[in-house]
């Protein structure tokens, strides 16, 4: 899906203009940005999931060009993880 599909659907669902959809869904991108880069959890309710930031290792990998060895360094990463619910859902469960 792309996002102008998104915003035309949650302009349907919500029964308001696609302006007004695109909006809220771009204010809802930025809030949720700012709260991850404060070190927040962004909760999206009880039957979807969050996002979460999360500290990645510092590991060796490999180049796949040479072969060579290299050490990548730890970073942070943003992690989606899904609801009972929706993992329920997708898998046709309920």
């Amino acid at each position: 899906m792309r996002k102008e599909e998104l915003v035309r659907r949650v302009a349907e669902r919500a029964g308001v203009a696609k302006k007004t959809a695109r909006q809220v869904l771009e204010a809802f991108c930025e809030e949720a940005a700012e709260a991850l880069c404060a070190g927040e959890i962004v909760p999206l309710g009880r039957k979807f999931g969050s996002f979460v930031v999360v500290e990645r290792a510092a590991r060796r990998g490999r180049n796949p060009r040479t072969g060579e060895t290299i050490q990548i360094p730890a970073r942070k990463a943003v992690k989606f993880g899904a609801s009972r619910a929706l993992r329920r859902r997708i898998n046709g469960e309920g």
